[in-house]
């Protein structure tokens, strides 16, 4: 069973998919404790607020609302709905807190591609063919560490920047694993001058590439 936030139809905004038709699976429950989180109402899995798998399509605003849902029931729903796309980015949340290969297994057999969005402190549990994007958070208050294998895996690293710290952060982690991506992804912190500005100067320094988050420039989900 997976614990579900919501699940919504839109545009990919981030990294290498941006522009991509996606269906977003967004799941329940993280302790990282990034402290620039946008989707803080994911964090705890209050049974309180346990509701039906169908309030948590295209919910009006962010809420700690969260359902159970099968593999089954999850393909089952994206059919009811008359959903288009054919990405399904599953993220969070945490994600790796769950065993992603039977999902993406499902959605696989039923002609759909993946995609994960995980912070690198968890295991990652997905098919070979399923995309996975780390977004790395390092010295977060949660005090989880992000994991070689995680590295490892990833097909693109894409990293929030507000200052000059970040960068070697991310450098650190680098040489921490062992790991030279060959994607590496800047994304500026709540699209601010200076970090965008920062996040540009490096790229063009270091021939990495520039993430915008589109989606929040025109203003979708």
């Amino acid at each position: 069973m997976y614990k579900i936030n919501e699940i919504f139809e839109t545009i990919q905004g981030e990294a290498s998919f941006t522009g991509v038709p996606s269906i977003f699976l967004r799941l329940q429950g993280c302790p990282v404790g990034c402290a620039w989180c946008d989707t803080k109402q994911t964090w705890d899995v209050n049974p309180t607020y346990l509701v039906s798998l169908d309030k948590t399509v295209e919910k009006k605003a962010d809420s700690e609302w969260w359902a159970e849902a099968t593999s089954q029931q999850i393909l089952e729903l994206f059919k009811q709905r008359g959903y288009q796309a054919k990405h399904v980015v599953i993220t969070g949340g945490e994600p790796c807190m769950f065993d992603l290969i039977p999902l993406c297994e499902l959605l696989h057999a039923a002609g759909y591609s993946t995609q994960i969005e995980t912070s690198g402190t968890f295991e990652i549990k997905v098919p070979e063919q399923t995309w996975v994007t780390v977004s790395p958070k390092i010295n977060m208050r949660g005090g989880y560490e992000v994991l070689t294998s995680a590295m490892q895996r990833a097909d693109e690293i894409k990293h929030p920047v507000a200052m000059q710290k970040h960068i070697e952060e991310l450098e650190a982690l680098f040489e921490q694993t062992g790991v030279t991506p060959k994607l590496v992804y800047l994304q500026p912190i709540s699209q601010k001058a200076k970090a965008t500005k920062l996040a540009i100067d490096t790229c063009m320094k270091k021939n990495w590439r520039l993430s915008v988050q589109v989606h929040k420039y025109i203003g979708i989900n």
